[in-house]
This record gives structure tokens, sequence and C-alpha cells, in this order.
């Protein structure tokens, strides 16, 4: 039973994703895993800006659940940003390989720039090592781990101010 759900499940992303435009489709899937599986992502509305296979952009709003008591962006919330810029990259290209591969996160490290008291937005650039990495644990069969760095900005008109950096280790290892 388990089995046919989910193949009715990845038939439906599948649609859904050849329906919307890739940013629409991502910011879904991203939502749904928050609300089925970590409601706190579902809570703080991360919406995916841009992806692509070299990078993905998502942002998460200064608002009444994602600010402190200094009227920045909660240390919590800016964790959950660089967690889901670089989980949704690496989700990316595991769909692009149709296999089942599982990821977690490892490690987590973090610098604080600068009080972030606008829409934080944050980066993740390095599409291509993910998808070495991807390819890597499928062809091993062996848990792979690889650091992927991350930035937080907040962006006013023309002026990008980077106001947090992250470096996250992606464990990879292939489920089939």
């Amino acid at each position: 039973m388990q089995k046919k759900f989910s193949s009715v499940g990845r038939n439906f992303v599948e649609k859904v994703d050849q329906l919307l435009p890739k940013p629409i489709s991502a910011t879904a899937l991203l939502k749904s895993f928050g609300f089925f599986k970590v409601p706190l992502l579902f809570m703080v509305n991360p919406k995916v800006d841009s992806i692509d296979d070299d990078k993905a952009i998502v942002s998460i709003p200064l608002n009444k659940l994602t600010k402190n008591h200094l009227r920045s962006m909660y240390f919590g919330a800016l964790a959950i940003g660089a967690d889901s810029a670089v989980g949704i990259l690496a989700f990316h290209h595991i769909r692009k390989q149709k296999k089942n591969l599982h990821f977690s996160f490892k490690d987590f490290q973090a610098e604080f720039l600068k009080r972030p008291e606008s829409r934080v937005y944050f980066v993740c650039d390095q599409g291509s090592e993910i998808a070495a990495a991807v390819e890597k644990a499928i062809q091993t069969k062996e848990r792979i781990n690889l650091s992927v760095p991350a930035i937080a900005e907040t962006r006013k008109g023309t002026v990008v101010e980077t106001v947090a950096k992250f470096t996250l280790t992606l464990s990879l290892r292939d489920k089939s």
C-alpha cells in the first residue's frame, strides 16, 4: 500500500512540476514538505525566488513569527532559510536523477554579520558541486558528505547587503 501511494504522489509532483514555473512548483514542494514533515519550516513561509541547476534563492519575510525582540530576524529563522536554500537545491538534483536518495544535514556553522531588518534572501550557488555529490552517492552507494556554503542577504533597491554566512554539511545516501 505504501509503495502505491508514493508512486501516485510522485506522479502528482511531476505533473505539478511540469505545469508551473520552477520557482512556484519548488515553493509548493518546500511548503508541502514543511506542512507534512517540518511544521516550523511551513510557519516561516519560505518562498523559492529562483532555482536552476546552479543556484537557488529562497526568501523568508520578516514578520511576527520570524523576528526577535530587537525587531530583526531571529537566528532560528535564519537557520531555516539557509537549510531551505541548500536543501531545495539538493532536492532539485536528486529529483533529476530519479533515484531514491535521502539527504540530511550533518553539521551547521553560522557567522552573523549584521541584524537583518527586512525580508532575507538565502543564496546557495553550489549546484554543480551538489550534482556531483548526488552522482557519486548513486554510483558508490556510500554516504557522501559535502560542505555547502550559503549566504543570507537583504536587498533595498539595488543595494545588496550580506547579513550572514553559513556552511552546512550535506549528507547524501542512496537508499535504493
